[in-house]
């Protein structure tokens, strides 16, 4: 047990992984082990799990993957939540304050509230506590937004932020809408240097306090790994300047401070949204990711990627390999990409079978590529006999997920046989971008059973 908790370990800090949501309908509604299998079968030993609620998690997919040699990383949101839903009472109050709200579904919480900080910690905890997650990553634990000042979308400017800097500097928060205040911005750059590092201090504070605080993850789950997580962008020579300063991110020293067994470069959104994004892409990142291996040679240094989040920026196969031989080229030890459903794979492949076993004296579980549509399976066992081939058709047949179970009156006495399968289809129905045609298995499509 020790030996596989090690492997799981190194698999987590090493090579391919990728990112599943659970909560998006196409794993809904199938079993866990289904799930399991067809990450497995799609050749990756690491995911990050996508932790919406820290209340709500699924132990039993956890199960299923670690059952097949599959580590998981616990992936939580450090800035906020897409649900307020068992939340306390006073939850209104942690939330920032931002130069215009914005309606996006997502709720930011400040990370000058002492009380989402110390609860944020808690439920993390609680939550390594409660399941066997091998490592925990806060993602996403900066301040809105890229070019924010300029855009309007900018904060924390609320009332806990206000405190804390006239706490620590004894000076007013600058003003960055009206460019006529006495203290705008622009007017007072010693207080806006100031300004910067306090924001800088909050978010790396915030990632310490739920991973190294009294109570926190380290003291709960001492044998989980720990990844930090930073944003990066090709937004010339001044990205990592511009991120400091307008998202508070500063990766050598939240590095310095958390002490993570891995750092996550995530691809910004300026980035991922563009049509025709090259797979070479990440080779822009080099700004980034060379100071963090100047300072922290040992550290393993990882990359995300987004393969699908819009209609117009979906990956291919082709795409993800691309990519992935670039990282490798780079020296990153690990990568990983949102969604493992929304990839290009997802709409241009049709169902490929890849394993099939046979369970008693006649039924046979073949595993497909994807998800089945449980309406569309066509199946003939061909059966050789002096060199003719028979027909046997199965008696009963079920979909869960990408296995098709089938149940025959018989199967051939002699091995191995071929199972043929005809008009297999998948389930657009499930994905992300609606209005898809489904692939179908080719004529001809066989499997052999051993």
């Amino acid at each position: 047990m020790k030996k596989d908790s090690e492997n799981l370990k190194l698999w987590a800090l090493e090579g391919p992984s990728i990112q599943i949501d659970p909560t998006f309908p196409y794993y809904q509604n199938r079993s866990r082990d289904s799930v399991a299998e067809e990450i497995e079968l799609a050749g990756y030993r690491t995911v990050h799990y996508f932790v919406v609620k820290e209340t709500a998690v699924d132990g039993e997919l956890i199960d299923c993957l670690h059952r097949r040699g599959i580590a998981v990383w616990a992936l939580v949101i450090g800035n906020g939540t897409f649900s307020t839903a068992g939340l306390p009472p006073e939850w209104p109050s942690w939330k920032m304050g931002l130069m215009k709200e914005l309606n996006d579904g997502f709720v930011r919480f400040s990370p000058f509230s002492e009380a989402y900080v110390q609860w944020k910690k808690e439920a993390v905890a609680r939550m390594l506590r409660d399941y066997p997650f091998d490592g925990i990553e806060v993602a996403e634990p900066y301040f809105p937004e890229w070019d924010g000042l300029r855009r309007g979308v900018y904060g924390d400017i609320g009332p806990a932020a206000q405190q804390a800097f006239k706490e620590k500097y004894g000076f007013d928060v600058p003003e960055f809408a009206n460019r006529f205040a006495a203290n705008y911005y622009k007017k007072t750059p010693d207080i806006y240097a100031k300004w910067i590092d306090f924001r800088v201090d909050a978010v790396n504070a915030l990632i310490d306090e739920i991973i190294n605080g009294r109570g926190g993850a380290r003291d709960s789950r001492p044998d989980a790994l720990v990844a930090t997580w930073s944003l990066a962008v090709d937004g010339g020579a001044v990205s990592t300047l511009r991120l400091k300063e307008w998202q508070g991110l500063d990766a050598i020293s939240m590095i310095g401070k958390v002490k993570p067994d891995l750092h996550m470069l995530q691809t910004h959104w300026p980035d991922w949204m563009k049509r025709g994004l090259k797979a070479e892409y990440v080779r822009s990142y080099e700004s980034f990711a060379a100071p963090i291996r100047a300072a922290y040679p040992e550290l393993p240094l990882g990359i995300q990627a987004d393969v699908g989040s819009r209609a117009n920026m979906v990956k291919s196969r082709k795409w993800l390999n691309a990519f992935q031989n670039t990282v490798y080229d780079l020296g990153y030890h690990t990568w990983t990409a949102y969604e493992y459903h929304l990839g290009g794979y997802m709409y241009e492949e049709p169902p490929e079978p890849l394993t099939a076993v046979v369970h008693g004296a006649a039924d046979v579980t073949v595993s497909f590529n994807k998800r089945l549509d449980p309406e569309s399976s066509g199946v003939i066992v061909l059966d050789e006999h002096e060199g003719q081939w028979g027909e046997i058709q199965p008696a009963e047949s079920h979909v869960d997920g990408n296995r098709l179970r089938l149940r025959f009156p018989r199967l051939p006495e002699r091995r191995p046989f071929q199972i043929e399968l005809r008009q297999v289809k998948d389930t657009p129905s499930l994905w992300h971008v609606k209005g898809k045609r489904p692939n179908e298995t080719p004529p001809g499509t066989r499997i052999l059973v051993k």
